[in-house]
């Protein structure tokens, strides 16, 4: 089986909320949708879904126009982010109800719901209704109900946002498992890039509607194919300095001079927008820059997770993050060395195209 949206585009009240996308998704894959809030994530799998129907472009299942045909025409179960379950039945009933109102005979029911619940590790819950349920059991019991149903599209619309930390990384471990097992379309949205590397797969990355750039996840993380991909698939977006390549050196903006080493170094003159992610800026007090170019900055804030620190960092009117393993209490107001070294960083065009990219 094979899904395809050719061309399509989608206004409401006057706003364009999906810009000519064309995407074809075929059986046994995953494609992540990711992007920020708003990006359009949503209104594709409800266009996939047939819940809405394109303002321009069509809809093929197999090759076949099913622009118009109503959802439940349709092999398609979504799961969203809150716990959608029927609080009175019990993790069986929940399951099995797909299945009773397509009117399976009861063998195949329990065959088909044990099968699932297996899938999902439920079985030892069976017997209990949702509210005697964690988060993360409730949100595997809606996974199966979607599954059980053997739907040849299965959409999932931001289905951990609402779990706790340790529930989300419990489940995100899972998920590649089950998709594999399943064998049918998924369809996974999601704002984080770490999830989309953790699902693997396919990734489409979205923005304001437009599907900027679709390909194998790793691929697209490591090759995006203009500025506004890396900063999608970076979290905290990537940061940027404006540069300009004169023979053996580089002239970042704000003044910093240094040789034209790492990625700099085959590149022709002119300028440039040079981008990186947070966890490719290093911060040194004093001369620890060792071979990396180096441009004093001053903290604005610091967050500590626990494991990471995210120090915030201004210098010339640009706002910069670095991320850092560990603890590090940085103060307001110090001034760090930003040290990078230039060969992790990503280099843009005048058009914002990537023209060089790190070997990571």
């Amino acid at each position: 089986m094979s899904v395809t949206l050719d061309h399509v585009s989608r206004i409401v009240d006057g706003v364009t909320t999906i810009r000519d996308v064309s995407l074809t998704l075929q059986r046994g894959t995953l494609s992540v949708l990711l992007g920020p809030t708003l990006s359009g994530k949503t209104s594709i799998m409800r266009l996939l879904a047939g819940l809405d129907r394109p303002t321009t472009g069509r809809v093929l299942v197999d090759g076949k126009d099913v622009t118009g045909a109503d959802v439940r025409q349709r092999s398609v179960a979504m799961v969203y982010q809150q716990f959608i379950n029927y609080p009175s039945l019990t993790v069986y009933e929940n399951i099995a109800s797909p299945l009773r109102v397509q009117g399976k005979p009861r063998d195949e029911i329990e065959k088909r719901v044990a099968e699932a619940a297996r899938l999902l590790r439920l079985e030892p819950y069976l017997k209990r209704t949702p509210l005697q349920l964690s988060g993360g059991q409730q949100q595997r019991t809606a996974i199966a109900r979607a599954l059980v149903k053997g739907a040849d599209l299965v959409l999932l619309d931001e289905p951990l946002a609402n779990l706790d930390y340790k529930l989300r990384e419990e489940l995100r471990a899972e998920l590649p498992r089950i998709f594999e097992a399943s064998g049918a379309i998924f369809v996974y949205a999601t704002t984080e890039p770490s999830e989309a590397l953790l699902l693997g797969g396919r990734t489409i990355c979205m923005w304001e509607g437009q599907a900027l750039q679709t390909g194998d996840t790793a691929s697209v993380y490591r090759r995006p194919d203009t500025l506004r991909v890396g900063q999608v698939f970076s979290d905290p977006p990537m940061n940027t300095v404006e540069i300009e390549k004169r023979g053996d050196s580089v002239h970042y903006a704000g003044g910093v001079k240094a040789p034209a080493v790492g990625l700099y170094a085959d590149l022709p003159d002119g300028a440039y927008r040079a981008g990186f992610r947070p966890h490719q800026l290093g911060l040194a007090q004093g001369d620890g820059s060792h071979g990396r170019h180096a441009f004093p900055a001053t903290v604005s804030v610091t967050e500590i997770t626990g494991s990471e620190s995210f120090v915030h960092l201004t210098r010339d009117g640009m706002n910069w993050v670095a991320v850092l393993h560990g603890v590090h209490e940085y103060e307001p107001g110090e001034v760090l060395d930003a040290v990078l070294d230039p060969a992790n960083v990503f280099v843009f065009d005048a058009g914002d195209r990537l023209v060089a990219a790190p070997k990571i």
